[in-house]
């Protein structure tokens, strides 16, 4: 198999973060990212007694930080199978189940997903929720919202509303939500071992524009929280001006307070606290990092915020 071409600027940003580790962070970019599918308790009660039977087919092994994701250590199109179809399985990349986890709404919650297509995180928190509450799941791509609302049918979602409409707009609505999540378009570095193209299309200018997006959604989704509510930000990134920088630019607008994360089975890093020539605000560190090295997944940045 041929191996992706790393940008030297890839290589040469990275090390200034991971040091000697930064060799270990590249021969992982370049590795096959293992599959991994969420059982949907929607539709499947006993999770254990359900994986046992996808044991005697295919094989599997728990994820160690969530308790109904299973990697798949084998090479099956699980998009073709049986238990996709019926919308008991959902594929899903194992850092993708973070956020929902992280965010963990009540039944009771009114949540906002402002960038929800294809609708992992969406379905996965009507999961958490069971079926209860409401969610708004939007998007503003419309050929992706086909995929939202399929997925969302496919695992036989009730309680949520899609709307479509940019995550600019929310703002428009302020302090109406209990939970919100920002699962930010972003320039994609983590998903590199999903997808070798990404490199291809990688530029620190693309960077830049993300950052600036990012902001400004952020800033939006943070007025249409209600005080006392709790906004989850997440990229699929590892660039620091997509992820701490933002974080940074939230607090200096909003009275906010970034909350501890802890996951059992995760292994997690701070967010990094200088960049070049910025030193962010000392809670930043409060967000967690999640590199491919460490547990064998892709790479992601979280931060769950507090509106004071």
């Amino acid at each position: 198999m041929k191996e992706p071409i790393i940008p030297r600027y890839f290589k040469a940003r990275y090390s200034k973060i991971l040091g000697e580790e930064n060799k270990e962070f590249l021969t992982y970019c370049k590795l096959p990212l293992r599959k991994c599918i969420r059982i949907n308790t929607l539709k499947v009660e006993d999770v254990k007694k359900f994986a046992q039977s996808l044991k005697e087919k295919w094989k599997l092994e728990e994820v160690p930080f969530c308790n109904y994701a299973y990697f798949v250590n084998e090479n099956i199109e699980l998009g073709k199978t049986e238990e996709y179809f019926l919308g008991k399985i959902y594929v899903q990349e194992a850092s993708s189940l973070i956020p929902p986890m992280v965010l963990n709404p009540e039944k009771k919650d009114f949540v906002l997903d402002c960038c929800a297509a294809p609708g992992s995180k969406t379905t996965q928190l009507a999961q958490i929720m069971n079926n209860e509450g409401c969610i708004v799941a939007n998007d503003i791509n419309y050929k992706r919202i086909k995929s939202l609302r399929y997925n969302i049918e496919l695992i036989g979602i009730l309680n949520v509303v899609v709307t479509r409409m940019n995550s600019l707009k929310f703002s428009k609505f302020p302090e109406r939500f209990e939970k919100i999540l920002v699962d930010a378009p972003c320039s994609c570095e983590g998903v590199i071992r999903k997808n070798w193209n990404v490199l291809s299309r990688w530029n620190p200018g693309v960077i830049k524009y993300m950052s600036s997006q990012q902001k400004k959604i952020l800033k939006s989704n943070l007025i249409a929280l209600k005080r006392g509510g709790t906004l989850v930000y997440s990229t699929c990134t590892l660039a620091p001006e997509e992820n701490e920088e933002v974080i940074d630019d939230a607090l200096r607008n909003f009275d906010l307070e970034v909350e501890k994360i802890k996951i059992p089975g995760l292994i997690t890093r701070e967010g990094i606290l200088e960049w070049g020539n910025n030193k962010f605000d000392e809670r930043v560190k409060e967000s967690i990092r999640i590199w491919p090295q460490d547990n064998d997944t892709e790479g992601f940045f979280i931060a769950k915020l507090k509106k004071l």
